[in-house]
């Protein structure tokens, strides 16, 4: 699988420190719409493993990550490049749409 758990303890290094654009799914078990986007997003992961990367956030496990980037509704889609959110998208996205996301 090329997608990562991101954590509070490795969102700094993974995230804010990449080289590479960041792609993060905030998502919940219990969450239909997140189930329905995230073999989307695991797709993604892995066509665009090379130019970025693609991370997952349970926000039931790191509620502060959530709140730092005040997701309000999951699915949250949100694209990081040089620390900074360049996109952000809430709801079931098209794998085109995601990858637009990303492109911008």
């Amino acid at each position: 699988m090329a997608t990562m758990k991101i954590t509070k303890t490795n969102f700094e290094t993974e995230v804010l420190n990449s080289e590479k654009p960041v792609l993060i799914d905030f998502w919940a078990p219990w969450c239909g719409p997140c189930r329905m986007v995230s073999p989307v997003v695991d797709e993604v992961a892995e066509e665009i493993k090379e130019k970025a990367t693609v991370g997952k956030v349970n926000v039931d496990e790191e509620p502060q990550l959530a709140a730092m980037f005040r997701v309000m509704s999951i699915p949250t889609l949100i694209v990081m490049k040089n620390g900074k959110v360049s996109s952000s998208s809430v709801g079931v996205r098209s794998k085109k749409q995601i990858l637009d996301m990303i492109a911008e």
